[in-house]
């Protein structure tokens, strides 16, 4: 006997909401995110059916308070999979629980894959759901236009998934708050480049040469975005060539000039987005800026705040007109099978999208990257611009999986003088090791030292006359490299004895500016990141800004192995390390030397295109891992993090306590956070946090000594 109505949720206040009214408010958003790239009839076809579930009794016991378990999702994807409509299918299913993988025809009901679930329906184990017959008809719809590749109709998938699981979230959202909730905003590309173009107004004429190069470039890249159609780009700028502005300009000028509703910057380091993002709200207006990444906090349950409020709920799907990210967020985004990891996919559609430090892909997932960014340009109506003073030679393999898109460059060497961003001289010099390494940086009132492994790092500084040395990595949490830094920068602004060494971390998005710098043999790209640190305002000569690239006492170790030996290879044939050609050498090489395996380390694309294995979803999402570690976070309560860390012992667990830990936090390896353990110096709370006890342990200068028997650290 049919019920009159069947209902999709309660709220507290004791309203219901129909389910046929859910399934129409979601098929309506579902469609019109899905539009974006061309996938109305999909959006819509996957909204009506996703909880077509729910018109069971066995839900509706469940509204009342029953505590049984309701497979709500399956019965939906069974529909849409009957109708052949396998994307909308595998989207259904894995709106509640996650995209399954697929499995195979002789999965037993009982297990979790997507076609086991189909047998679950056909041997009639479901509970039965035939009333929706009776108040809707799912429609119609074509099927996209893909190559017929599995991995294909897995991005498009995944790109559908996430229309359904954002308008399912957002009409849920507004029945349970009683009224539509304040989200997105932002102004229109339009007035977001009337505000750029206001920004630099002053900047023309330009005065003085560099600034008349700059300007050069800026206005190359404002007229490439009028003329160039939607593609995939590289923007190549010398460091102090002004490519974050120059890029920005870009992105306004070619949304507005085809329709593209946001700009997403990825950067590989949060130092970089934190630089970026404050560049970009002083320009554009904090009000359209999201800065999405693990350092940022946004305070959800100030209700006196609506604009954090905002911002916050835009972490959640990226409806914002600028968004920046990092580099794992955005990619591990695009291979995973979560709907909070997915929900916000379906606003890269119709995006420009910069690639900041773009020679920072990851080489391990090198592969599954660029295949990524290819479909986004090939199917999504994306701009890619990979942004970069150093290109990593990516042109084959951008080739490869879009063939029909040839790389543009904006701003070819023609537009500007390389000459005048030459702010440095390359110097050569032999093995050092650490007491002749620190008598020469002794010699020098300041001076930048970078060197490859931590160990390195604290032996040298220990070599260091005492006045105005300072050391830096990974070992100190970041409140405390933060406040180093700042002290650093006034050093060197009033001219005082400054002597830094540290490990790369310094290379990138650190705006400190050494008359002098040394760097460890490396690779290319991390010497010129090193080098942009010296002399980085341009207020000295290039003959008097002397970067000098030794070989370090301690061996190579296996992780540079690789970089180190392609960046000897363009070295020996280019006195100039900046010069194209040496850039072009280092990367050719360096791909060559890492291979087609080592490009994509954990075999994500060949997992994908396996014709004996079924839509593998939740197997692709556990292989990529951008950051593979086997470390532990031992949190320091010095400073604020005294206070944070009793929160945490008195039992608090949320997102914001962690996110204001992490200035606190250290990670290392297992074991030696097991010889931290085993000494008595942590303390473990319930939840596997740990805690330092022994503030001895931690040095004002150095950071976390690892070895709490001998105060002696032990490094990898």
């Amino acid at each position: 006997m049919r019920k009159e109505t069947y209902f999709a949720h309660r709220a507290e206040d004791g309203r219901e909401q129909p389910v046929f009214a859910h399934l129409i408010g979601t098929a309506e958003l579902c469609a019109l995110f899905a539009s974006a790239f061309g996938a109305k009839e999909q959006g819509q076809l996957a909204g009506m059916a996703h909880d077509i579930g729910k018109y069971t009794d066995a839900f509706q016991r469940r509204l009342q308070g029953s505590t049984e378990h309701v497979d709500h999702s399956t019965a939906g994807a069974a529909e849409c999979y009957k109708l052949r409509q396998p994307y909308a299918a595998f989207a259904v299913a894995g709106h509640h629980g996650g995209l399954p993988n697929g499995g195979s025809r002789g999965d037993t009901s009982d297990q979790a894959t997507f076609l086991a679930r189909m047998n679950r329906v056909s041997d009639g184990k479901l509970e039965p759901y035939d009333t929706w017959r009776q108040e809707l008809t799912l429609p119609s719809a074509p099927l996209p236009q893909l190559a017929p590749s599995q991995a294909e109709g897995m991005f498009f998938t995944r790109m559908l998934y996430s229309c359904l699981v954002d308008a399912d979230f957002l009409d849920t959202e507004e029945f349970m708050a009683g009224s539509p909730v304040p989200r997105g905003g932002g102004e229109s590309m339009e007035i977001l480049e009337q505000k750029l173009q206001a920004h630099i107004f002053g900047w023309f004429p330009p005065k003085g040469e560099l600034n008349e190069q700059r300007c050069a470039i800026l206005n190359r890249c404002i007229e490439r975005g009028e003329a160039q159609k939607p593609g995939l780009f590289t923007l190549t700028v010398p460091t102090g060539g002004g490519k974050t502005v120059a890029s920005l300009a870009f992105a306004l000028r070619h949304a507005k000039a085809h329709g593209l509703r946001r700009v997403i910057y990825v950067v590989p380091y949060t130092s970089i987005i934190e630089q970026n993002a404050q560049v970009f709200r002083d320009i554009l207006g904090a009000e359209n800026v999201l800065e999405h990444h693990s350092g940022v906090l946004y305070d959800m349950e100030n209700e006196a705040d609506p604009a954090q409020i905002r911002l916050a709920k835009a972490t959640e799907n990226w409806d914002m007109p600028v968004v920046v990210t990092t580099a794992v967020q955005f990619f591990e985004s695009l291979y995973a099978c979560r709907s909070s990891k997915c929900r916000k996919l379906h606003n890269l559609a119709n995006s420009v999208i910069i690639f900041d430090e773009a020679q920072m892909l990851p080489l391990p997932y090198l592969r599954p990257c660029v295949y990524a960014i290819a479909q986004l340009v090939k199917y999504y109506s994306v701009s890619a611009v990979l942004c970069t003073a150093t290109q990593p030679a990516l042109g084959p393999l951008f080739r490869e999986f879009l063939p029909d898109k040839p790389m543009v460059e904006l701003c070819p060497p023609h537009i500007y003088q390389s000459r005048i961003f030459r702010r440095v001289t390359f110097r050569r010099e032999k093995m050092l090791d650490n007491r002749a390494l620190s008598q020469k940086l002794n010699a020098l009132p300041q001076v930048l030292c970078v060197v490859n492994l931590r160990k390195t790092a604290q032996e040298v500084f220990h070599l260091l006359d005492h006045d105005g040395a300072f050391h830096l990595s990974t070992l100190m949490y970041p409140a405390h490299r933060k406040a180093v830094l700042e002290e650093i920068k006034e050093r060197l602004k009033h001219g005082l004895p400054c002597r830094v060494v540290s490990t790369s971390l310094i290379e990138a998005g650190v705006d400190a500016d050494f008359p002098a710098v040394f760097r460890e043999e490396a690779g290319l790209d991390s010497i010129l990141q090193a080098a942009g640190r010296c002399n980085r305002e341009g207020n000295r000569p290039a003959e008097e800004s002397i970067v000098t690239i030794f070989q370090g006492e301690a061996p190579t170790p296996d992780l540079f192995r690789r970089n180190i030996g392609a960046g000897q290879t363009a070295l020996a044939h280019s006195d100039r390390p900046d010069s194209p050609e040496a850039i072009a050498r280092y990367f050719h090489e360096l791909l060559d030397l890492t291979g087609k395996e080592g490009q994509d380390q954990d075999r994500i694309l060949p997992l994908m295109e396996d014709p004996d294995i079924c839509m593998p979803f939740q197997e692709v999402a556990c292989r990529f891992r951008l950051i593979q570690s086997d470390t532990k976070t031992v949190y320091i309560p010095r400073g604020d993090g005294v206070q944070l860390a009793e929160r945490l012992r008195q039992g608090e667990r949320s997102r914001a306590l962690f996110r204001a830990l992490g200035q606190y936090a250290v990670s290392i390896h297992f074991k030696h956070f097991e010889a931290l353990d085993r000494a008595g110096t942590l303390e473990l709370l319930e939840d596997g946090s740990a805690l330092l006890t022994d503030l001895s342990l931690y040095s004002e200068a150095t950071g976390l000594t690892l070895e709490p028997e001998s105060g002696k650290a032990f490094f990898l």
